[in-house]
């Protein structure tokens, strides 16, 4: 599995992420979202209300960052935001759970969808075999007064666009 295809298989993991979008003041606002889907392209969708601040700040600028984090899983995103409104798409990714949020269902008017295009990324992957294996690079690193030795199958840096 390449880098592109291991970040990307790691975001599917996770159900939750923050996202991190540029308010009209110019402050960093981070939010957190149910992840709806995660295209094999990367794109990353989320649902959303169409009268929330975040909706405001992407018309003003749509570079946003994403991160998710479990306790051995680590991924960064950043990429461009494109609010979709389409009724067929809300109605295949709909989860029951996002009632909370919208009291009519799929159908609610206030639903809108956002569309992460992902431009660039970085993993941490120290789940199972890799974090056994980490812990023991970096403690011969420590004992040899040295750095771990790079391994892109716990960390990599990710251009999407490659």
């Amino acid at each position: 599995m390449d880098k592109n295809e291991k970040l990307i298989d790691l975001m599917s993991d996770f159900s939750t992420a923050m996202l991190v979008t540029r308010s009209s003041d110019g402050a960093l606002d981070a939010r957190p979202m149910a992840v709806a889907e995660v295209e094999d392209n990367g794109c990353i969708w989320f649902v959303t209300d169409r009268n929330s601040g975040k909706v405001a700040d992407l018309m003003l600028d749509d570079e946003v960052a994403i991160t998710m984090q479990s306790s051995t899983q680590f991924a960064t995103v950043s990429g461009r935001a494109e609010a979709v409104d389409d009724q067929e798409k809300v109605k295949e990714l709909w989860s029951e759970a996002w009632k909370v949020w919208f009291p009519e269902g799929k159908n609610d008017p206030s639903i809108l969808l956002l569309k992460i295009q992902v431009e660039r990324g970085e993993y941490w992957d120290q789940s199972g075999f890799r974090g056994v294996k980490y812990l023991l690079q970096a403690g011969k690193a420590y004992l040899q007064g040295d750095r771990p030795e790079k391994d892109e199958s716990i960390n990599a840096t990710v251009n999407m666009n490659n």
